[in-house]
């Protein structure tokens, strides 16, 4: 098939747009050079295939994904009776014997099999999420005759561009990935006939086959490792090569295109995943599956794949804007320079509102590009990789990392791009309950520090971070969370039965520790962190760790209020409130600090990058200063002594989000600002370590951390503008959400809010914390606003209603 069918009129109308008018600096960013390593690369994706540009002007690489490209398979991970160990192993907990219960669970109560911890998973069960291939484009250009280079992503409308000038022609390179055809598309274009020469290939560094299937057409295909000695996951990608002039020929596995106008590259990618976790796409045949696709598209014009993709893409993306402003001459000239340059001098202490909103809205098109309905949940990468052996396996890891990747989901209304971590959840329960009988003889589910596409749920690999016990109830925190953005019982009869099942696993495995009786986990960890025993020894294996403590009175919480709202289970809801109640609390210790542990041991590492005992303060709120000063002034303390050394991504973006529910803004914006001056990449790419490898939880963190500093509302209280910095002096965001049902718009000036629009969905009351005197009006009509104390008022809503909310005059 001809491409004459795809117009030049796009291209001439993106080359004017491309040249003529300045990026958004809060939706766009852009480069004046190609990137030469993957954390300079322009991320696209549409929830299921990613790309990531590199942009060179002579040969050029696009790394390929696919989500469930996955080595490995579903194996027997647990220890069979494993449980006849844990009375030894809580005895001697129960004695202060920390070492020697650690000694014994590493012994007898890990996993079962290697592979499954830090970085080690392609060529074993527990598997990888890998990288899908290269496609690589040579072209007939010289780097040395090039001006003009730009390379530009725009948030708004998920498209890549790539504009320069050489030898007087003027090239264009367009790229996107299409939901509806479910295809990457690259177009090629030139301001002058028969300019385009090029060659393309696909590659990948082991499993793969690559060849040309007929003149215009080039298909790679391989099997991954099942990690136990066979086969596992079979994949095909397929590339497609249309030309309007010159020809394209076949060359051994290779295409060339010589003298076109436009060129038009579509590839599909496919796999025969059958994993654990559910997705809506079912393929028995990758390859004819690639075929049937690519055929698909070729039905649609250029301009209407493009039009098609950015009008489903803007469906997600258009929910929510964000502008932020100082007003400054700096800020704007800042704004301008390319995006690196930017991210550099921001780090010198330069002033740029609009980077933090940029950042703010990459995350949002992150989460957008790597999780969609019916998908694969976004992993430790989101989507994107480009090695076999992918950093942590590329999993999930569940003591915080995949929660943080869904922390801005419900904020920034992508509650839709929540359900595939939703489903992993659900996924879990049939491992999960074999996984609590084999080691603690319990009913219920659990699932510990680490998962996977296979449905693992044992302890980890070594007791210094896989005995962490509580990973199956952080993960309900969110399934809760998705209901109390959006009230609807049909929801909340699906979700409660997984969360009843995991409430069922903590009543059975609680034990009483000796000095107070309370009820604790053991054996558990506090996610990744040691203490030094009274005797000088470091140890990590723990009984009741505080995070735990607070895990267990959030989940038990929720269920009652589940039963109670669904009028189910009084019998088991009055058992988890009595259990509740005996929970170990929250304690602060000789220091004024909130502990970490059941006692107030030493630390080995004071300035560790985990801050689990902090969960109680976000996202859960039971240490805040509305629900009890005194723990949030310890907790305050706590996170003073952590402080910032290290510099780890994810951690810094969760001290954002921490110091905004303590409305200290000067502190939320001190982390936010390390966030993105230090772990930021040149493409905006969170860093785990400055530098080091990417891992897509900070971006993810960070944006849920400036949703924390402008819009609160836990505690079934609304707060604007909780912790809004100086930095921020002037701006508006629209279409934020807030718990219980409300889409919240609001603009300010010089730091103090002018107006806000609250929107309903359900009705009912809707109260505000605010000191000044508020007027509130639906249509030309006023609300009456009661005052319940000091700080907050109230106000009742209606279904589907608009309410204007000034400051008195």
């Amino acid at each position: 098939m001809s491409a004459t069918r795809y117009s030049i009129a796009a291209f001439c109308l993106i080359s004017i747009l491309a040249a003529g008018i300045p990026a958004d600096p809060s939706t766009a960013m852009w480069y004046d050079q190609p990137a030469r390593h993957f954390t300079e690369s322009l991320p696209l994706g549409n929830g299921r295939i990613g790309l990531m540009v590199f942009g060179a002007v002579d040969r050029d690489r696009i790394v390929l994904n696919e989500e469930s490209l996955w080595s490995g398979s579903p194996a027997q991970d647990n220890r069979p009776n494993a449980y006849e160990r844990l009375p030894e192993i809580r005895r001697l907990l129960q004695q202060g014997r920390y070492v020697e219960a650690e000694q014994l669970v590493n012994e007898t109560f890990t996993c079962q099999g290697k592979g499954s911890g830090h970085g080690s998973g392609a060529n074993v069960p527990f598997g990888c999420y890998q990288v899908l291939g290269n496609l690589r484009l040579d072209f007939r250009t010289d780097p040395n005759a090039v001006t003009e280079y730009r390379r530009e992503l725009d948030l708004r409308s998920a498209v890549a561009r790539l504009s320069y000038k050489a030898n007087g022609v003027v090239f264009l390179r367009e790229y996107f990935v299409s939901v509806p055809d479910q295809v990457a598309v690259v177009r090629l274009s030139a301001d002058q006939e028969n300019a385009i020469h090029l060659r393309a290939t696909l590659d990948r560094s082991e499993r793969a086959t690559a060849r040309a299937v007929d003149e215009h057409t080039l298909l790679m295909t391989g099997r991954l490792s099942d990690g136990q000695g066979g086969d596992g996951v079979h994949y095909a990608a397929r590339l497609r090569i249309l030309s309007k002039g010159g020809r394209v020929t076949a060359q051994g596995d290779k295409l060339q295109v010589s003298g076109a106008s436009e060129v038009l590259l579509l590839i599909a990618a496919e796999t025969n995943y059958r994993g654990n976790v559910p997705r809506r796409r079912q393929v028995e045949a990758p390859e004819a599956k690639t075929e049937q696709v690519i055929a698909s598209a070729l039905v649609k014009p250029y301009a209407k794949l493009l039009s098609d993709h950015i009008a489903e893409y803007a469906g997600y993306f258009d929910r929510v804007s964000l502008m932020l402003d100082d007003g400054s001459d700096r800020s704007r000239t800042a704004a301008k320079l390319p995006t690196d340059k930017r991210l550099a001098a921001f780090g010198q202490g330069g002033t740029d509102p609009a980077l933090a909103a940029l950042y703010f809205n990459y995350a949002r098109y992150l989460l957008i590009s790597s999780s969609r309905p019916g998908t694969l949940p976004a992993n430790l990468q989101g989507l994107w990789a480009e090695e076999i052996q992918t950093p942590w396996n590329g999993d999930y890891h569940l003591d915080i990392n995949v929660q943080m990747n869904y922390w801005i989901a419900e904020v920034a209304a992508l509650g839709d791009c929540h359900r595939p971590l939703l489903e992993l959840i659900a996924s879990l329960q049939e491992p999960g309950s074999r996984t609590a009988r084999d080691y603690y003889n319990a009913n219920g589910w659990v699932a510990h520090v680490i998962t996977n596409v296979w449905g693992f749920t044992a302890p980890g690999e070594q007791a210094s971070w896989g005995a962490t016990t509580s990973g199956s109830a952080w993960l309900c925190g969110h399934l809760w969370e998705h209901y109390a953005f959006d009230p609807n019982q049909d929801y909340l009869r699906w979700a409660y039965p997984i969360m009843k099942g995991s409430a069922q696993f903590y009543l059975d495995m609680l034990v009483e520790e000796p000095r107070h009786g309370w009820l604790v986990t053991a054996p558990s960890n506090s996610p990744e962190n040691a203490f030094r025993t009274p005797d000088g020894k470091i140890a990590h294996v723990c009984m009741g760790p505080t995070v735990d403590m607070q895990l267990l009175r959030e989940l038990f919480g929720h269920c009652i209020m589940a039963g109670e709202i669904l009028d189910t289970d009084r019998t088991f809801r009055t058992m988890l409130a009595k259990k509740r109640a005996r929970l170990a609390p929250n304690q602060i210790g000789p220091d004024g600090r909130l502990q970490e542990w059941l006692e107030p041991y030493d630390e080995p590492e004071p300035h560790h990058r985990h801050v689990s005992h902090m969960y109680g303060l976000y996202p859960y709120h039971e240490l805040t200063p509305q629900s009890d000063p005194e723990l949030a002034a310890a907790a305050e303390k706590s996170l003073k002594r952590r402080g910032s050394k290290g510099d780890v991504g994810w951690s810094n973006a969760w001290k954002t989000a921490l110091w905004a529910r303590l409305q200290n803004s000067a502190q939320a914006y001190d982390y936010l600002h390390r966030l993105i001056s230090v772990n930021a990449f040149p493409n905006l790419f969170n860093a785990c370590y400055p530098g080091s490898i990417f891992q897509i939880d900070g971006n993810f963190g960070g944006a849920a951390g400036i949703a924390e500093i402008l819009l609160q509302s836990h505690s079934d209280q609304i707060h604007l503008l909780p912790a809004l910095p100086k930095a921020w002096p002037n701006g508006y965001v629209k279409g934020l959400c807030a718990r219980g049902g409300f889409r919240i718009d609001m603009e300010w000036e010089t730091g103090e809010l002018r107006t806000a629009r609250l929107w309903s969905k359900h009705g009912g009351a809707c109260r505000l914390r605010t000191t000044m005197p508020i007027q509130v009006t639906c249509g030309t009509e006023p609300v009456r606003v009661e005052r319940l104390s000091q700080t907050l008022v109230q106000f009742s809503t209606q279904v589907g209603k608009t309410y204007l909310i000034k400051p008195m005059p």
